[in-house]
């Protein structure tokens, strides 16, 4: 849920254009507030080393987020990155018998630039390019048994590609990210599943997009699309929850705001599908997404 530079004249002066680093996703990447992107979080240019630290908040229907974290950008190549997620399940957990229940999940990323550079090659067709490994792990709670029974583990790795383009002289960026995963939920509900078949544990490839327009120097405007992975409803049947654990696409339409070079606020309207269907009347949650980044 961000954007980049429309001209030379939004020049921040370790040498990035304003927003071209991206926000901070869910899982800490920088990119999009849903989708990480090939760029690398910070300010810091070749030869420099930054950093960067968020706060997020969601708020859907019948659920709630909090996010916190950080990331290093090394050189304008490396990136390293940090995520702490909690998920209030809300009425949720106290209809599945389990009042007060906060999914937390940690999330370690590393990324590495291995072809183009958004900003330089701008007017050409090459886009820049990185790819990237998460190390996910879903912390204990009382949603382990249900979890061991559907096969599902709490600790995962999601492999992505992102291409990152942008172009200067329209005041846009687009970017498309494939990957490689085997998360239920974005991991909120764990990874893989084995009941109901061998084939609801192995990795999926799931499709993600963004677009950002740079209405002036410093306010971007997008919508982003991330494809998830839906195996646990394939093993929620075998169960006989039917399709109480269907998991459908994320989607948002944004707005960033970065007043300086260290500061962006970005603010979406997300959709994020059904969450756990079974206890929530199947109403889609959509709601609000707030987040903060300070870098340097």
């Amino acid at each position: 849920m961000c954007c980049a530079g429309a001209s030379l004249s939004a020049h921040a002066d370790t040498g990035k254009l304003l927003l071209t680093g991206g926000v901070s996703s869910v899982d800490g990447a920088a990119g999009g507030g849903i989708t990480p992107w090939a760029v690398i979080g910070s300010n810091a240019t070749e030869g420099e080393i930054g950093g960067s630290a968020f706060l997020t908040t969601a708020g859907t229907k019948d659920y709630g987020l909090n996010i916190v974290g950080a990331a290093i950008g090394i050189q304008d190549r490396y990136e390293l990155s940090v995520a702490q997620q909690d998920f209030n399940t809300r009425n949720t957990g106290t209809a599945l018998g389990l009042p007060g229940l906060h999914l937390k999940q940690t999330i370690v990323g590393a990324k590495v630039r291995v072809l183009g550079d958004a900003v330089l090659d701008a007017d050409t067709l090459m886009p820049q390019v990185a790819v990237g490994v998460q190390y996910k792990t879903l912390g204990s709670t009382g949603l382990d048994g249900t979890l061991k029974a559907l096969g599902a583990k709490r600790e995962g790795v999601d492999i992505y590609v992102s291409a990152t383009k942008l172009f200067l002289g329209q005041s846009l960026l687009v970017n498309g990210t494939l990957r490689a995963t085997k998360a239920n939920q974005n991991g909120l509900l764990g990874y893989g599943a084995t009941l109901g078949g061998g084939s609801n544990n192995s990795y999926s490839l799931q499709p993600e997009f963004s677009v950002a327009y740079l209405i002036s120097k410093n306010i971007a405007v997008g919508a982003e699309y991330r494809f998830m992975r839906n195996k646990l409803e394939t093993a929620g049947r075998a169960a006989g929850l039917g399709n109480g654990l269907r998991s459908e696409d994320w989607k948002d339409i944004f707005i960033a705001w970065a007043p300086n070079k260290n500061v962006s606020v970005t603010l979406a309207y997300v959709d994020l599908g059904v969450i756990v269907p079974a206890t929530t009347a199947s109403r889609k949650q959509t709601g609000y997404y707030l987040s903060a980044q300070l870098a340097f």
